[in-house]
């Protein structure tokens, strides 16, 4: 009850009050420990493949097409699993459903490791996807409970503690591609895997211990519903534009690197810090600052999405601008593409929870589940778009020209989303209104 009190009055008072603020209890710290460590293991695992993996399938016989599906496939898994658990995360648990996906992963990412060992050819290619789709479900499973109990036990500073959280996300990125290029230049293929296998599932009895559980009744909305507002829409494509980016760099980058600048797999490893580190350093005072001020960030999504736009089309850069592609451009490009993709995904999530709310979905796990799980559904969606026609596109056209139709894509999104807010402009007096309104009548948290 105390924790209800302490969240209402701050509710309340968020805008003149200058105390500081309440100091966190004893369940969000143990939720925000738990939350960095399946951020961080997870998007390891994830970035590792990157600087090497295109180029050992290429040796295995997998085309770039077959090398985009694989990475496709995760998507598509994901996308799956992310609704399918989403919808039901009450019935399954949250706690569980997190500890699940993580030693699924770890299974998972262990038996990867061993793929160099199957005859090349149609055996390899076949256990890739099979390994990898069971993976990006066990992944589907981590994420969606993590923003879910995210959301649920920072209500009124979602976006602040998701970019927190983000650094983690971040340092995960960072260090996988050159850890995963240094250790697979070392000692071969195998052990980047085994070791980062074996740093998941020690993550498994860790979050066992420390993650809150959390109860709550199931509901009655559905994904449908939430997709018969425009903002939400909107926002969803803006998403699954932002995480085709990632798929296309994801399937079409090291190839690139390695053809025109005769790079070692290290050295795009190395190369890939440019992506990260800004996303890692920005996306905290991001989130801070567009909880602080709610109002901008409709239009953080829409300065990030022609950021975003401006940055793939200079990456190749595009053949019409008859600049030739140099190192510390396509670095610099990627540095941008970073930072407005924290611009861009950080509001995303707590808008959309906002404007749910906002419109009669009923406050609780049920809610943030379903929101989580079409947030990962539409991310995963678009993963698989980049990394499958992005990878169609360079093999028939050229990285430059793919680089480019996605920067084209990413305007387009940012277009759409600015004409939106100024045709429609977001009432956010009145969400605010609203906001401490429900806040005084019902506590968020309920325990």
């Amino acid at each position: 009850m105390d924790t209800r009190l302490e969240q209402s009055t701050e509710n309340v008072n968020s805008v003149e009050s200058t105390d500081p603020p309440p100091r966190m209890t004893k369940q969000q710290i143990f939720t925000l420990l738990s939350m960095a460590s399946v951020n961080f293991s997870s998007m390891v695992c994830y970035s590792i493949l990157g600087p090497f993996f295109p180029n050992e399938a290429l040796k295995k016989g997998a085309s770039q097409t077959v090398i985009g599906l694989i990475f496709g496939c995760y998507a598509i898994s994901n996308l799956i699993g992310s609704l399918i658990l989403g919808k039901y995360i009450v019935q399954i648990g949250a706690k569980f459903m997190l500890v699940m996906g993580l030693f699924v992963s770890s299974l998972c990412t262990i038996l990867f490791g061993l793929l160099d060992r199957v005859p090349a050819g149609t055996p390899f290619i076949t256990l890739c996807f099979i390994v990898r789709s069971i993976d990006a479900l066990g992944f589907a499973a981590a994420m969606t409970s993590t923003f879910s109990m995210t959301a649920k036990i920072f209500p009124n500073n979602v976006a602040t503690v998701l970019g927190s959280l983000e650094v983690f996300t971040g340092l995960g990125l960072i260090l996988g591609p050159p850890v995963g290029g240094w250790f697979y230049q070392s000692f071969g293929y195998e052990v980047p895997f085994m070791l980062l296998g074996c740093f998941l599932f020690i993550m498994v009895p860790f979050n066992m211990y420390i993650l809150p559980t959390i109860e709550a009744d199931p509901s009655q909305d559905s994904f449908f519903r939430l997709l018969t507002h425009v903002k939400i829409v909107l926002i969803c494509y803006m998403t699954f534009i932002l995480s085709s980016g990632l798929g296309f760099l994801d399937a079409t980058l090291s190839l690139f690197a390695l053809e025109e600048f005769n790079l070692t797999p290290g050295s795009v490893g190395l190369i890939m810090l440019g992506l990260s580190l800004p996303y890692c350093l920005g996306s905290p005072v991001l989130g801070y600052f567009t909880d602080k001020y709610p109002g901008t960030r409709s239009w953080f999504m829409v300065i990030g999405g022609v950021a975003t736009a401006t940055g793939f089309c200079l990456l190749g850069p595009l053949p019409i601008l008859h600049i030739q592609s140099q190192l510390w451009l396509l670095i610099l490009m990627l540095g941008v593409i970073g930072f407005s993709l924290g611009m861009t995904a950080i509001p995303t999530f707590p808008e959309i929870i906002t404007h749910a709310y906002e419109h009669g979905f009923e406050e609780g796990l049920s809610t943030l589940g379903m929101v989580s799980g079409l947030f990962g559904a539409v991310w995963s969606l678009g993963m698989f778009y980049g990394s499958v026609v992005g990878g169609l596109i360079t093999q028939y056209l050229c990285f430059q020209w793919a680089a480019a139709i996605q920067g084209g894509l990413a305007f387009l999104a940012a277009f759409l989303l600015g004409m939106h807010y100024l045709c429609k402009p977001p009432r956010q007096q009145s969400l605010s209104e609203d906001s401490q309104h429900r806040d005084e009548s019902t506590p968020l948290l309920t325990e």
